[in-house]
């Protein structure tokens, strides 16, 4: 008797929504240091909106004209940061029937305009969710859509974009200690993501437990840290960010020394990675070569693999926070040969880095 196979629904990670108090200011930081285009502005009675897009990611930025709308309550109570988490997805329906069902507080019911249809819920914490359905015919299909503020979608096809991204791997959510497997929970059982990964660092000074979700019919991942000590870099977060948040943002790109190069001459700050890392690596060099290792410590990149895949190569590096606070950074990834995962080596590699940069701020050193 033959079985019918289960299509799986689509998610991908679309567009992150930044809440700041200067809109432009952030749009010509995204146009000049990382090399993203101006896409569109629109201002309204009470808020004005930057679109910009680099290849396929693209960052909504918001501040706001009056103080009493969303962007100045979520400013009130937060530093600059990650408002909304968009989603594309091929069946917004059923994701919205799963959702509603499982409790999920809707912020807009879904709307269609142009062919296209959307809908926003809360998420975990004070965090947000779009969910914009389009048509899966091919990657390009993404970049058409423009979105204008919180209530107006427009369809127009963006091309001659110089991109240096391929878009978002994943974002990072940090929670308060004992709220980890609660908000796995909320995921798992509200937008149907599932458990791979999970990682446990520990170091002299603090740690953090951490579980990656994924999506299993699409691309979109969500990593979501707890801190296991007091003085745990995400604790230093929370506080900072007066609550859970989104950490980091992993841009994909297919040259990661050509684009973290560009970066460095544009003065983007990044982590700091010991000599010392590099050392070891040439112990367990793999499938590199000398001018990879070379390039790899000059420009100061992580690079992990499987065992089994060697030559699947895993390099990322991090800015420092892009805001005042010690809140919103940036990844860059980029996964060579189809790498998966996010490679155990680099993890703590990250935290450790991260983890250097707190000592500095609270001994007062630049």
């Amino acid at each position: 008797m033959s079985q019918t196979k289960v299509k799986l629904l689509y998610m991908d990670i679309y567009r992150v929504h930044l809440y700041v108090e200067n809109a432009p200011q952030w749009r010509e930081w995204f146009v000049r240091k990382l090399g993203f285009q101006a896409i569109s502005s629109t201002t309204n009675n009470d808020t004005h909106t930057e679109l910009v897009q680099n290849g396929e990611v693209r960052f909504l930025i918001s501040s706001p004209r009056t103080n009493a709308n969303p962007v100045a309550k979520f400013l009130q109570h937060h530093p600059p940061g990650v408002a909304e988490l968009d989603f594309a997805v091929d069946n917004l329906e059923l994701i919205w029937e799963r959702a509603t069902n499982a409790g999920a507080k809707i912020l807009q019911p879904i709307q269609e305009k142009n062919s296209i249809k959307w809908g926003k819920i809360s998420g975990w914490g004070d965090l947000c969710h779009t969910f914009i359905q389009v048509n899966r015919i091919s990657s390009a299909d993404f970049g058409g859509l423009k979105n204008y503020g919180a209530s107006e979608i427009n369809h127009n096809f963006i091309t001659h974009i110089n991109s240096e991204f391929t878009g978002i791997d994943h974002v990072v959510l940090n929670v308060a200690n004992g709220e980890l497997e609660p908000a796995l929970n909320w995921y798992e059982t509200t937008l149907g993501f599932q458990r791979q990964q999970r990682f446990k660092i520990e170091t002299e000074h603090s740690g953090l437990s951490s579980q990656v979700l994924v999506y299993p019919g699409g691309r979109a991942q969500l990593p979501i840290n707890e801190p296991t000590s007091a003085n745990s870099q995400i604790q230093e977060f929370l506080d900072a960010n007066n609550g859970a948040g989104i950490q980091h943002i992993a841009l994909s790109n297919k040259d990661i020394f050509a684009t973290v190069r560009h970066l460095r001459n544009q003065g983007v700050p990044l982590i700091e990675v010991p000599t010392s890392y590099y050392e070891n690596l040439r112990l367990r060099r793999g499938e590199l070569n000398i001018y990879q290792l070379q390039q790899l410590e000059e420009l100061q990149i992580l690079v992990d693999w499987q065992q089994d895949n060697p030559d699947a190569l895993l390099m990322q590096t991090f800015t420092k926070p892009i805001f005042p606070q010690p809140t919103l950074f940036l990844e860059l990834i980029c996964r060579s040969r189809k790498a998966k995962g996010f490679g155990e080596g680099n993890f703590r590699a990250l935290f450790e880095a991260v983890e250097r940069e707190q000592m500095k701020r609270n001994r007062g050193v630049c």
